[in-house]
């Protein structure tokens, strides 16, 4: 009895509403994307848009967010992606994308350049930016 309540008050505990992650883009960028685009975008295997434009994408500060976008999106924990990227970093192979500090400064960084891609809360979404996948 004891382990069926625990699992009960367990699992109630974890039970965490998580918001949709939205991709957002400048609104002058017609390119569409899905999901494992952007999953290469963010894994630094894929340098440009469809239409030859080089990408320019920024990620988060760790919050819940970027959790959402990791495990959703990227398919990795957050921990994971770290090793992932120290390992690019290290052998020379690649840089990853700038960190900014919130959706806010990440809505501004991709209004003030076209060739940029981002992540945010969609609740944070704006007329300002282009959504083009929610998760």
């Amino acid at each position: 009895m004891k382990k069926l309540i625990l699992a009960s008050l367990i699992s109630t505990c974890s039970f965490v509403a998580f918001a949709d992650v939205a991709v957002i883009v400048n609104p002058s960028n017609s390119n569409s994307l899905d999901k494992n685009e952007i999953k290469k975008i963010y894994l630094g295997k894929s340098k440009s848009f469809a239409d030859g434009v080089k990408v320019n994408p920024v990620n988060q500060n760790g919050n819940s967010v970027v959790d959402e976008f990791n495990n959703k999106v990227v398919g990795k924990s957050s921990s994971q992606l770290n090793a992932y990227w120290s390992k690019l970093v290290f052998t020379g192979k690649g840089t990853p994308p700038e960190k900014l500090d919130s959706d806010q400064a990440v809505i501004d960084f991709v209004v003030s350049n076209a060739d940029s891609i981002g992540y945010i809360d969609s609740a944070k979404v704006s007329d300002a930016v282009k959504v083009i996948a929610t998760f």
